[in-house]
């Protein structure tokens, strides 16, 4: 019974496995999707061949005058995600975007964690498989709410 998946881990892996298996031009327009219920403006693709790295770009609106450029990449990984691919991300965003975000179904290394917030450097914002099903979930996105009764034993002893 201890490797048995609760109910909530059972959805959770049922949503990634369907998630990883789109194909790669599905998943970018879920991303798509989900970064406009998050609040990103002007999304745009630009994934494919010749992407350079970059499978998207949107405006995130931070006040009345404020805004930034971001751009995204969108990794359908069953693996975890190294530090190199961070660095290779962050190459590609130079002078293309303010902030990054690098959203992946796999999880990230601790290492590539790291790598993303390093002094110095552009920051990139990470997505990991766990915390996209919790995005899902906030957002009601491919997931539908589920009703359960419980039976209230206490209830009926008042009618023996």
């Amino acid at each position: 019974f201890e490797n048995t998946p609760t109910e909530d881990e059972e959805h959770s892996l049922g949503l990634i496995n369907i998630i990883q298996n789109l194909p790669a031009s599905g998943f970018e327009k879920l991303c798509k999707r989900l970064l406009t219920e998050i609040g990103i403006n002007e999304i745009a693709i630009t994934g494919g061949s010749g992407d350079q790295g970059i499978d998207g770009k949107g405006i995130v609106k931070l006040n009345d005058v404020v805004s930034l450029n971001i751009v995204f990449q969108c990794k359908r990984y069953k693996e975890t995600v190294s530090p190199h691919h961070v660095r290779d991300f962050r190459g590609a965003m130079q002078g293309r975007g303010e902030k990054g975000l690098i959203i992946t179904t796999g999880r990230f290394t601790k290492e590539a964690k790291a790598e993303a917030n390093r002094d110095g450097v552009t920051p990139i914002e990470l997505i990991d498989g766990d915390r996209l099903v919790e995005l899902f979930e906030k957002y009601h996105l491919g997931l539908k709410p589920v009703t359960v009764f419980e039976i209230d034993q206490d209830f009926f002893k008042s009618f023996s």
